[in-house]
């Protein structure tokens, strides 16, 4: 089959998050793609499992190097921006993907895709004392103005706010700590943020460390930036229903990242928008 290496949420080639996108032109087993997944050792890589189905998408699977995921952002997008260039003769403005999660629509809008979200279901609210030890930094780094909550939309999140950009650089996951307490609330990915930024014309500067043994920290998180809209709105972050901003992430792991998100409230009804740039790095044929 043949295969194409992708860097999504970049503003250079290089730069944010690899994804490895597969095309089997024969049947092909589940142990066989979890193999391949491992292999690539990305924290994704993707399976272009069907031609355009009767309901309009693409059936694809997505798997890290552990197991099949029903949802992710980078690979959601950057598997859409190689069908639109190979299958649909770079002209569809819009690819539909059908994951696990549900049907997941992909627009194309410039140099950027932009990926709808599912809608926000907000969780679990942790206390501060607990979060701060499983990142290893002090009570008072984190903004007790806004809740530490599990939010999801298909990939959950725990959402943790805080005040400064030091704070952010000195997070270190205590993952023995952290594996317990997912015990109790399921699966989910460490998502910090803040407003002090590296880059003055961005809005957020995140990091979000994994819940999967294969990448503890990911370098550009869509999934998990959908999330973080939808606690933005709804705890009122920016003091409006609709917003626009820009997100930097990876630049502690040395894969420095750009999502750009558009997202609004109408009453208990939510519209996310996660986008990026998406660079083809490489294509080949899997042996």
């Amino acid at each position: 089959m043949k295969f194409y290496i992708v860097d999504v949420f970049a503003k250079n080639k290089y730069e944010g998050n690899q994804l490895a996108v597969c095309l089997p032109d024969e049947n092909i087993e589940q142990e066989e793609m979890q193999a391949i997944a491992k292999e690539t050792n990305f924290s994704e890589t993707t399976f272009i499992m069907s031609g355009l189905q009767e309901n309009g998408g693409y059936d694809v699977k997505i798997f890290t190097p552990d197991s099949e995921i029903p949802f992710a952002g980078h690979p959601t997008i950057g598997t859409a921006f190689i069908i639109q260039q190979l299958f649909e003769d770079h002209k569809a403005a819009e690819i539909k993907l059908n994951l696990k999660v549900g049907q997941v629509p992909v627009v194309f809008e410039n140099q950027y895709a932009w990926m709808t979200q599912n809608q926000p279901v907000f969780g679990t609210e942790i206390d501060v004392e607990t979060i701060a030890k499983y990142l290893q930094i002090d009570i008072e780094d984190i903004n007790n103005d806004y809740p530490v909550q599990v939010v999801s939309t298909g990939l959950p999140s725990i959402i943790v706010n805080l005040k400064t950009l030091d704070a952010v650089n000195r997070c270190k996951v205590n993952h023995q700590v952290y594996d317990e307490m997912l015990e109790k609330i399921g699966d989910a990915n460490l998502f910090v943020f803040t407003e002090e930024t590296i880059h003055p014309e961005n809005d957020l500067h995140a990091r979000v460390f994994m819940f999967t043994s294969g990448h503890l920290e990911d370098p550009a998180t869509g999934s998990a930036n959908g999330n973080l809209a939808g606690y933005l709105l709804k705890h009122n972050f920016f003091n409006k229903n609709n917003i626009s901003y820009s997100v930097e992430q990876g630049y502690s792991i040395g894969r420095p990242s750009l999502l750009k998100i558009k997202a609004k409230k109408n009453d208990d009804n939510f519209l996310i928008q996660v986008g990026g740039s998406i660079f083809v790095i490489a294509e080949g044929k899997w042996l």
